[in-house]
């Protein structure tokens, strides 16, 4: 899969590595996804945070150490939480290849956000 100019775009002002992480996982990736979010300023946190789209004002997204993604279905964005598993393993693959340690927002414990992977806290402070 070829990332489209919207997704490349979003990837602007995210950590290198995890832009390296995303490309390989399109490169990798049966299911086709594009990149919703990167780099936020902390006027559109607050924004999202205001509306409850997003549980924290300490979000990776503002120092550009996280991505939001969506998977692509039959040529439409799709927010239904299956579809977001197998796309979360392929970027699980990529980043083991690579060595670059990620978390998948779908595996929280107390807030499960599907759409979001981050570079880990301990290895990324």
């Amino acid at each position: 899969m070829i990332l489209n100019n919207r997704s490349n775009e979003k990837l602007e002002g995210v950590h290198p590595d995890l832009v390296r992480v995303v490309k390989l996982a399109a490169h990798y990736t049966e299911h086709d996804f594009i990149i919703t979010e990167g780099l936020r300023s902390i006027e559109r946190q607050k924004i999202l945070f205001a509306k409850g789209l997003s549980k924290t004002m300490n979000s990776r997204h503002i120092t550009g150490h996280a991505v939001d993604f969506a998977p692509v279905v039959d040529g439409q964005i799709t927010w239904k939480w299956p579809a977001f598993g197998p796309i979360a393993g392929v970027f699980k693959r990529a980043a083991a290849e690579l060595k670059i340690p990620i978390e998948w927002g779908g595996e929280w414990k107390s807030f499960k956000d599907g759409p979001h992977i981050q570079l880990s806290r301990k290895q990324y402070p």
